[in-house]
This record gives structure tokens, C-alpha cells and sequence, in this order.
């Protein structure tokens, strides 16, 4: 199986790539479209700011390469908000593969970014496989994906949020799959077993 890790200017690759390494994966990380258009899965992890970030993918042309993608694609952390519509980070127009907003999070209570461990609440869905229904995973973000029809997953940190969503060949964890332990694991073998 050939999997692909999208390499654009938005860090935690290596951790990605050693979590895959763990389960018996080797991926290669690469913006050159021809890798990407024929890899059987692609990953887009991303840590960063989201203007900075949708800056590099249209200058490089992968925006469009992303949106195009017809095998399972997982988006991680920022790799999942850019998938969304718009993000109130900068003011910026992400990919807009699912039809949902990216916010703050405001709270006068909490810490904001959120870091740390928190319980996810699944829906059934095949990315979830042998998951606990209220895993515990890993989570660094001061933005969040709203409900909405596509969430297969929630969290709740100052609102209720998509911690997970899912529309056709396109899944997003806004959790590190690769720092979540166990259920991270699973979550990225059941990934790669789509």
C-alpha cells in the first residue's frame, strides 16, 4: 500500500511518520502531484497558522490537488480545518471540502489553546472500529470545526465541537491520532484499512 503524507509548510510530520512506522507503515512525504494522485492513502497533518498554510498549498498548487483527491484522505489537527470552508484564524477561505466554519474558542474559565488529553464521543463510523464510543485522545488547538452534518465525532472544551468529521473519501481528526496511545493507533489502522 502506498501511502502519501502531504509535506507542506505546516510541522508534525515526524510524529506522523513514526506512529505509521509503529504500526508497520512506511509513507513518504511529498508535494509532487504525481506521488499524490497515485497513492492509494493520503494523510494531511498540520500544526500552524491557517493563512500561512493556504498560502503554501495555492502557491504549490495542492489546494486543487486536495480538493480533487479520490482515494481516503485523513486530515489532522490544522490539516482537518483547512478542509473546512472558512477560519476565523487570519480570516481565511480554506479548501472548502466540508461546508463548516473554524472559530475560537472563547472561554473567560479555560486555558485556550486546549492541550491535552479529552474524550472524544464517536458516531458510528468505520474510522472508529474498535474504538471506545468515548475514547480518550490527544489534543493542541486554540480553533475548532462546528457541528454540523458531516461530525462523526465530538468534543466538548468551552462548546461542543467536530472532533472528528467525515464526507465521502474525506475524514478529519481535529486530535493527534499519533499522540492518542492506543485509540490513536487503531484509529489511524482503521484509516488505513478503508
Amino acid at each position: 500500500m502506498n501511502t502519501v503524507i502531504i509535506k507542506y509548510n505546516a510541522g508534525n510530520i515526524q510524529s506522523v511518520l513514526f506512529a505509521l512506522e509503529r504500526i508497520g507503515v512506511k509513507a513518504i512525504v511529498t508535494d509532487e502531484p504525481e506521488a499524490i494522485r497515485s497513492a492509494d492513502k493520503l494523510i494531511f497533518p498540520g500544526v500552524g497558522e491557517a493563512s500561512t498554510a493556504m498560502g503554501y498549498l495555492k502557491e504549490r498548487k495542492l489546494d486543487q490537488l486536495i480538493r480533487e483527491a479520490k482515494q481516503p484522505l485523513l486530515g489532522i489537527c490544522l490539516g482537518m480545518q483547512l478542509l473546512c470552508a472558512h477560519s476565523e484564524e487570519n480570516d481565511t477561505p480554506c479548501l472548502g471540502i466540508f461546508d463548516v466554519a473554524v472559530k475560537k474558542f472563547i472561554s473567560p474559565d479555560l486555558k485556550i489553546p486546549q492541550m491535552g488529553w479529552n474524550r472524544i464521543h464517536t458516531k458510528e463510523s468505520p474510522l472508529f472500529k474498535n474504538v471506545p464510543a468515548d475514547a480518550w485522545c490527544y489534543f493542541v488547538h486554540s480553533y475548532y470545526a462546528e457541528l454540523n452534518p458531516a461530525t462523526i465525532a465530538t468534543t466538548n472544551y468551552a462548546t461542543e465541537f467536530s472532533s472528528a468529521i467525515h464526507r465521502d473519501n474525506f475524514y478529519g481528526v481535529q486530535f493527534h491520532p499519533e499522540k492518542s496511545a492506543e485509540a490513536g493507533e487503531q484509529i489511524l489502522k482503521n484509516f488505513l484499512e478503508l
